[in-house]
């Protein structure tokens, strides 16, 4: 299928479409909608997509960034059609059937992008994960930690983490973050590294905001940044940091 973006009137069809499987679970995604020539409009590029399982938030950013190009096109981050037609291509990644059938249809952000805030972007569930890997693009390694959980489940460090821009797009920070809570033999995210618990990434974002004070937390070498965190996040700490 080609790539294609809704219309004024297709995000509004889609998000009608979320809002009545939010009260039927057992109703199916509207497909439907992809080619609808009354709803879409051609897209910046005549890319042909093909169905996929995204397994990952990264498999997702890298597909979408192989759809759109390296830069992507002028404005494509800001435009709410081409992410809603994404999401409703992809939907199976973005809202999976579950066990029984149904699917669990989450807050509208999660697949319409909404607002101008960059908080409310980063909820979605394709434009979240390729914002974070657009900010790493030159070291994606650096960031796994936001971006190994499914597309449909980010959990809580993505949510403590990624709704803070100052936080999110220093490599710094966020090859901390990594080496603090993601574990390179699961592929997934530390065992208590959510929540509100000492170390936790929520404490994390707080000590950052602290050490911004006196530091540039740019330009400090992410191992001195490591090493400054007190004591709390000693349980997390790698024994043997990456290279």
């Amino acid at each position: 299928m080609e790539l294609r973006r809704f219309n004024e009137s297709g995000i509004e069809e889609f998000r009608r479409h979320l809002l009545e499987m939010k009260d039927d679970p057992a109703l199916d995604s509207p497909r439907h909608l992809l080619e609808d020539a009354r709803l879409t409009e051609p897209g910046s590029s005549q890319t042909e997509l093909h169905p996929a399982t995204l397994t990952t938030r990264l498999a997702a950013a890298q597909t979408v960034d192989n759809v759109l190009g390296s830069p992507p096109p002028l404005g494509a981050t800001n435009d709410a059609g081409l992410w809603s037609w994404l999401t409703l291509f992809y939907f199976d990644s973005a809202c999976p059937r579950l066990e029984n059938g149904t699917r669990k249809v989450g807050a509208i952000a999660r697949y319409i992008p909404e607002g101008a805030d960059h908080k409310r972007y980063y909820r979605h569930l394709l434009l979240g994960p390729y914002l974070v890997y657009r900010a790493h693009h030159d070291d994606p390694e650096r960031a796994m930690v936001l971006l190994c959980q499914p597309v449909h489940s980010p959990g809580d460090i993505v949510e403590q983490l990624v709704s803070r821009q100052e936080l999110v797009t220093n490599p710094m920070i966020v090859r901390v973050a990594t080496e603090l809570y993601y574990d390179p033999a699961t592929g997934a995210p530390k065992r208590g590294s959510g929540g509100k618990g000492a170390g936790s990434a929520r404490r994390l974002a707080e000590v950052a905001d602290q050490f911004d004070v006196t530091w540039d937390l740019f330009a400090m070498p992410w191992q001195s940044l490591l090493a400054r965190l007190p004591r709390e996040f000693n349980r997390f700490r790698p024994a043997e940091p990456s290279a």
